[in-house]
């Protein structure tokens, strides 16, 4: 802002200086003397006519609600909107955002399953081995070698599938192997602890049963 001197020399300046001087002062560009405009006033907002009438019969629903757990109708209906918010977006999470994350997951590659069967060698082996038992009429042990022979196969190619304490029911359940392995180790086992439980051997349809699930299961072609 520029310096405006008022009065001159060292005195008391006379009239005429002193209005000089003041005209100075209001001749200042940098100075201002007009009083600011008052600001215009904000136009109350319209509020469309439905949107009160919609407002008065909330009130009249839900303000005796509010009453009685001792909120005032203004603070209660905030509340209300919060919990229409949270409505809406959990509809919205429903109906458009997780059917979309479902439709993402279900397009992303899936990584491939991994399934254990023995190898043409070890099946075969292994039934030749349970058909000669069978053959003597020990059917009970034959479908007991079956069983052991595959769990063996199994901790030798995967250990760290089984653990000491795996039984067959649980190797029955392994998501490692295929439906077919699953469900064999399940005949199997059955049969097996029927003829340990029960003190009974097995009859040569319990056998059959065992051998064809454990064939299908290491795809071994049965031969008569």
């Amino acid at each position: 802002m520029r310096n405006v001197t008022i009065g001159r020399g060292t005195g008391a300046g006379s009239a005429a200086d002193a209005a000089q001087d003041w005209k100075a002062v209001r001749d200042a560009a940098d100075i201002q003397f007009t009083p600011l405009p008052d600001p215009k006033p904000v136009p109350p907002t319209d509020v469309p006519e439905w949107l009160k009438a919609l407002g008065r019969l909330l009130e009249a629903i839900f303000a005796p609600l509010g009453k009685l757990l001792g909120v005032s109708w203004p603070v209660f209906q905030w509340i209300l909107i919060a919990a229409a918010a949270a409505l809406a977006l959990f509809i919205a999470w429903r109906l458009l955002i997780e059917p979309a994350i479902d439709a993402w997951r279900s397009r992303r590659p899936k990584p491939e399953e991994i399934h254990w069967t023995p190898t043409q060698a070890e099946a075969v082996a292994l039934l030749e081995d349970a058909d000669s038992l069978a053959a003597q009429g020990r059917y009970g042990e034959a479908a007991h070698l079956l069983l052991r022979r595959s769990v063996r196969q199994i901790s030798d190619a995967r250990p760290d599938w089984l653990h000491p304490a795996s039984t067959a029911r649980e190797i029955a359940v392994l998501p490692m192997l295929p439906e077919t392995g699953r469900s064999a180790f399940t005949v199997i086992a059955d049969r097996v602890e029927r003829a340990v439980f029960a003190l009974r051997d097995l009859d040569v349809q319990d056998w059959a049963a065992a051998r064809s699930a454990y064939a299908q299961f290491a795809k071994v072609e049965l031969r008569a």
